[in-house]
C-alpha cells in the first residue's frame, strides 16, 4: 500500500483553509509561490523538497479562526506562537524532521541580517523564503486582475525589503515578477494542484502502511489539540477500534488500517470553528448543523487519495446508525462495513469514557447500558458491543493509557 504524500497533505490543508473564506487554498498558494521562487533561486532539490513540504503544513500551529486569521495580516505580530506550536507538531513526525526550523522561523524577520540566527540558532534560508511566499500570498487578491496587481505588490515588497524580508530573497522574486505565466498561475488552482503534483512524483514521495500510520498520528494532533475538549479523542478511538479489530482476528494489515481511519476520523473537524467544539453546554441547531458537516468533509477529503477506499469509509461513517437515522449520508446496516461499524462504537465508547474539562468519564456500568441500549434500537452493531462488554477492563486500560500519553505532549505545547 503506497499513498501518495501529495494527495494526503493538500487534502488535508484544504481542509484547514475551508474554516473561512479568506484561507481558501492558501496553504497550496504558498506552496506554488515557494517553489518558484525556489526554482528561480536554484535552490538544490532536497532544500527545494522540504520547503515546499513545510509550506504545505506551515500554519498548522494555528488552531483557532482568530489565529489563522492573524497570519493574513501582512505584518502579522503573533507569528512566533503558531509557528512555535506548529515545529513542535512536525518534531513528532520523525519523517518530517528537516521541516522542523523551516516552520519554527518563519515568521522570524531578517532584520537587517539579524535574522540569520535566532537565540544562537542558524535560521535556515528556507525559512526566510517561506515567510516572503507566505507575504506575497497575502497580497494578492484573487478577485481582481493579476497582472494589474503586479507593480504594487512588487512595490510593497520591495519596501520591505531589508528589515522584514531577505534582500536578496526579494531579488528573486523582483525577477520572478516579469513572468506572466507566474502570476495567471499563482491564481489558478488547478494549475497549482498540476505542478505541484508532478514535483511530488518527482521526488517519489509516497508513504507505506507503516508511514501512513504514523502521519495520521501526526495528523490526529492536528485535529484534536485545537480543542482541550477533544485533545485525546482521536487517539482513544484509534486504539479502540484497533483492539476491536484485534479481538476480532483482523489481520495487523487490516488492524493498521482501521487504526488510521480512528485518527483521521474526525479530520473534517478542521473546518469546524473552536468555538463550537469547545461549547460545554447544549449546541443550537445551527452550531449541530455545522457539526454534522465534519463527517461530509472527512470523506471528501480522503476521497482524492487513491488507495484510500476502506480508510475513507470507516473513517467518514462513523456517526451512520444502522437504522439509516445516522448522518450525513443516511446510510443504513446494508451500506455499513464491519470497519464502519467499528468506528462507530470506538468512537461512542471513548466519547463516553473520556474526561472532558466540564465532566469526568463515565463509568463501566453506565458506559454498558448507553451501548447496550444503543444496540438493542439498531443505531450500533450489537456484536461488537458484546465484544466491549467481555473485554470492558482490558479495552478501557488501553484507552486511558493511551490518551494519557498523548495528554503529556499536550500540556507540553499548551
Amino acid at each position: 500500500m503506497n499513498i501518495s504524500l501529495y494527495e494526503l497533505l493538500f487534502s488535508i490543508s484544504h481542509i484547514t483553509d475551508m474554516i473561512d473564506s479568506n484561507l481558501n487554498s492558501h496553504h497550496e498558494q504558498v506552496a506554488y509561490i515557494s517553489f518558484r521562487l525556489a526554482e528561480e533561486l536554484g535552490l538544490p532539490e532536497d532544500q527545494k523538497k522540504n520547503l515546499i513540504l513545510s509550506a504545505a503544513i506551515h500554519d498548522i500551529g494555528a488552531f483557532s479562526i482568530k489565529r489563522r486569521l492573524e497570519t493574513l495580516t501582512f505584518e502579522a505580530n503573533n507569528g512566533f506562537e503558531h509557528a512555535e506550536a506548529g515545529a513542535y507538531l512536525v518534531s513528532s513526525f520523525n519523517a518530517f524532521a528537516d521541516l522542523v526550523p523551516i516552520i519554527r522561523y518563519h515568521h522570524l524577520e531578517w532584520n537587517y541580517g539579524k535574522g540569520r540566527e535566532f537565540k544562537g540558532r542558524d535560521v535556515p534560508l528556507s525559512s526566510h523564503l517561506l515567510h516572503l511566499a507566505d507575504r506575497i500570498a497575502i497580497l494578492i487578491n484573487k478577485n481582481g486582475n493579476i497582472l494589474n496587481q503586479r507593480n504594487s505588490i512588487v512595490k510593497i515588497i520591495k519596501d520591505y525589503s531589508g528589515n522584514m524580508l531577505h534582500p536578496k530573497l526579494v531579488k528573486v522574486f523582483q525577477k520572478l515578477s516579469y513572468k506572466e505565466d507566474f502570476w495567471f498561475a499563482v491564481i489558478n488552482t488547478d494549475i497549482i494542484r498540476k505542478d505541484l503534483k508532478k514535483a511530488f512524483n518527482d521526488w517519489e514521495l509516497e508513504l507505506n502502511l507503516n508511514g501512513l500510520l504514523d502521519l495520521s498520528k501526526f495528523y490526529s494532533k492536528i485535529i484534536d489539540f485545537r480543542s482541550n475538549f477533544t485533545a485525546t479523542h482521536s487517539k482513544g478511538v484509534a486504539i479502540i477500534a484497533r483492539e476491536i479489530a484485534n479481538l476480532l482476528k483482523w489481520s495487523q494489515n487490516k488492524a493498521s488500517k482501521i487504526e488510521i481511519s480512528g485518527y483521521l476520523h474526525d479530520l473534517g473537524k478542521l473546518a469546524v470553528p473552536t468555538e463550537i467544539l469547545e461549547k460545554p453546554g447544549k449546541l443550537t441547531n445551527n452550531e449541530m448543523n455545522i457539526i454534522k458537516s465534519h463527517t461530509f468533509y472527512t470523506y471528501h477529503a480522503l476521497d482524492s487519495i487513491e488507495g484510500f477506499g476502506e480508510i475513507k469509509e470507516w473513517a467518514a461513517f462513523h456517526h451512520e446508525r444502522l437504522d439509516g437515522t445516522g448522518y450525513p449520508f443516511k446510510h443504513n446496516g446494508k451500506r455499513l462495513s464491519v470497519g464502519s461499524r467499528i468506528l462507530a462504537v470506538a468512537d461512542i465508547f471513548t466519547a463516553l469514557t473520556e474526561d472532558r474539562p466540564y465532566r469526568a468519564g463515565m463509568g463501566k456500568d453506565k458506559t454498558l447500558m448507553i451501548l447496550d441500549s444503543m444496540a438493542r434500537e439498531k443505531a450500533i452493531d450489537g456484536d461488537i458491543v458484546a465484544k466491549i462488554e467481555e473485554n470492558y477492563d482490558l479495552v478501557n486500560s488501553i484507552r486511558q493509557s493511551a490518551q494519557n500519553n498523548i495528554k503529556k505532549d499536550y500540556s507540553l505545547l499548551f
